[in-house]
C-alpha cells in the first residue's frame, strides 16, 4: 500500500472529522465579485469535516429570515433533490440519488469516499422517480401526492415545452408526452440524446432548461473527477453546458471549463443564462469558492487548468496555457465548499421587498471545510441584471449545536403563489418559505 493511501486509511480509522487543515478566512471573504484567493494549501490528508446526517426531530424546522415564515410543503419523501413547477401549479420533485458507478469507487480512496458520502447522507439508494405534489386549496401544504414517473435512472432536471416534458437522467435526456393536469405518466419515453454517464460517473447530476422560444435545451454535465486525476480523456463532453436542438437532438458544447454546474436559470432583466457551480477540492478550506455566473456562448471557465480566471492549478498535467489565457472569471463567488446547487431568480415571488430582484441559492453544505460552510439558502441581490450586494441568509438552522446535519437544502424554485420551495434531501421534506402573516 502506498504511503498516502495508508495515511488516508489510518485517518479514517481514527475519525475523519480530525483530518486536514482549517480555514484562515471567513466564508464572507470567499464571497462576492472579488473573493479572496489565498495560496493553495495542499495537505497529505485532504480536509474531511463531515456533518453527520441525522434528520429533523419531531416538529423541527429551519429558521426563516425576518419577515418570512417556513413550513413543510411535503414530508416523508425519499431523498428529494430537485423541483419543477408545472403551469397549473403542480410541483414535480425528483426523488433521486447517485447511480451505481463502480469505477468511481475503486481503491482505498474510493472506499473512503463512499464512507464519507454515506455519513453525509448521500449513501442511500436512488428512488429513481419523480413525484407530483398538488396544493389544490393553496394553503401552502400539498394534500395530494402521486408517483408521476418511475423506473428512471438517477433523474434530476425537468422542464416542460408545450406538451413535451424533458427529464435529464444521469445518462440520457428523455422526452415524455404530458397532458395538462395529469397526475402520472405511463407512456414510454423517447430518448433525445445520450449524456455522459457510465461506470465512471463522478458528478452524476444533469439539469435541463429550455430557451425562451423553446427551440433549444441547455443541459449541465459535471466533470468526471475533482481536477482531472482520472485522465483528461475521461472528461470528453464533461465540465460543460450543452446546447441541444429540441427538434433533432443534435448538440454542441455551449460553454466549457465549468467543473460541476447544477442550477440553471434565465436572468429576467438581461435574459442571460446563469448557472450555479461547485468548484474543486483538496487545496484547502478557503479554496476554491463556489460561484454563480452568467454563461457566455463559447466561454471557457478554467476547469481543470485554472480557477477564477488565470489562477493555475499546478496539480493538472499536462498544463494548457492557451486555454488558461482564455479563462473567464465568474461573476460572483458564494463561499468555498458551500456546495451551491439550487438557483432560482426572484421573479414572481411574494416575499418581502428586499427579495424583489436577485437569485435564491440552495447551499447543500460542505464535507471538506473546517469549519463548515453552506447548509442554508441565501439570496444574492441583483440590480440591472448583475449581483449588487452582499448575500442575505434566507433559511438557516440546518446544522444543530453538535454540527449534525438536520437537513441539507438542494433545489429551490418559486411556486405559483409566490412562495419559495426548497428541497431538503436529508430531511426528506420540501420546505415552503412565505411572507409572515
Amino acid at each position: 500500500m502506498r504511503k498516502p493511501q495508508l495515511v488516508f486509511v489510518i485517518a479514517f480509522a481514527g475519525g475523519l472529522a480530525a483530518c486536514g487543515e482549517s480555514s484562515s478566512l471567513q466564508v464572507t471573504d470567499g464571497t462576492g465579485p472579488s473573493p479572496k484567493l489565498p495560496e493553495p494549501n495542499k495537505t497529505l490528508i485532504p480536509t474531511v469535516n463531515i456533518a453527520p446526517a441525522i434528520g429533523w426531530p419531531e416538529g423541527g424546522k429551519p429558521t426563516a429570515v425576518a419577515g418570512t415564515q417556513v413550513a413543510a410543503f411535503a414530508e416523508g419523501l425519499d431523498h428529494p433533490r430537485w423541483l419543477y413547477v408545472l403551469p397549473n401549479g403542480d410541483v414535480l420533485v425528483a426523488e433521486t440519488n447517485a447511480p451505481p458507478k463502480p469505477d468511481d469507487s475503486t481503491g482505498i480512496r474510493g472506499w473512503v469516499m463512499k464512507k464519507v458520502m454515506g455519513k453525509a447522507g448521500a449513501g442511500v439508494p436512488s428512488p429513481n422517480r419523480i413525484t407530483l405534489l398538488r396544493d389544490a386549496d393553496h394553503d401552502g401544504v400539498a394534500e395530494t401526492r402521486t408517483v408521476f414517473l418511475q423506473n428512471l435512472n438517477s433523474p434530476f432536471g425537468m422542464t416542460l415545452v408545450g406538451n413535451d416534458l424533458y427529464v435529464a437522467d444521469t445518462d440520457r435526456l428523455l422526452r415524455f408526452n404530458y397532458e395538462p393536469g395529469a397526475t402520472e405518466i405511463k407512456s414510454q419515453p423517447i430518448k433525445v440524446v445520450d449524456l455522459p454517464g457510465g461506470t465512471l460517473n463522478h458528478h452524476w447530476t444533469k439539469n435541463v432548461i429550455a430557451s425562451k422560444d423553446g427551440s433549444k435545451l441547455y443541459v449541465t454535465v459535471g466533470s468526471n473527477s475533482n481536477v482531472g486525476e482520472n485522465g483528461l480523456d475521461k472528461e470528453e463532453g464533461r465540465a460543460a453546458i450543452w446546447e441541444v436542438d429540441r427538434a433533432t437532438g443534435n448538440h454542441r458544447i455551449f460553454a466549457s471549463g465549468i467543473r460541476n454546474p447544477n442550477g440553471l436559470a434565465w436572468e429576467p432583466t438581461s435574459g442571460a443564462l446563469w448557472t450555479a457551480v461547485n468548484e474543486r477540492d483538496e487545496i484547502g478550506s478557503d479554496l476554491v469558492p463556489d460561484y454563480i455566473t452568467s454563461v457566455k456562448d463559447g466561454g471557457f471557465y478554467g476547469w481543470p487548468f485554472s480557477y477564477y480566471g488565470q489562477h493555475v492549478d499546478v496539480r493538472v498535467t499536462p498544463q494548457n496555457p492557451e486555454l488558461v489565457a482564455k479563462a473567464i472569471a465568474p461573476d460572483y463567488a458564494v463561499g468555498p465548499h458551500t456546495a451551491s446547487l439550487g438557483l432560482s431568480f426572484a421573479e414572481g415571488n411574494a416575499l418581502p421587498a428586499q427579495f424583489k430582484e436577485g437569485a435564491f441559492i440552495g447551499q447543500h453544505g460542505s464535507w471538506n471545510r473546517k469549519p463548515h460552510s453552506g447548509y442554508k439558502v441565501i439570496f444574492v441581490p441583483f440590480t440591472a441584471g448583475k449581483p449588487s450586494g452582499k448575500p442575505v441568509d434566507v433559511l438557516t438552522g440546518f446544522l444543530d449545536k453538535d454540527e449534525n446535519a438536520l437537513g441539507r437544502p438542494v433545489g429551490v424554485v418559486i411556486d405559483q403563489q409566490g412562495g419559495l420551495l426548497v428541497a431538503d434531501d436529508v430531511g426528506n421534506k420540501v420546505w415552503r418559505v412565505s411572507a409572515s402573516k
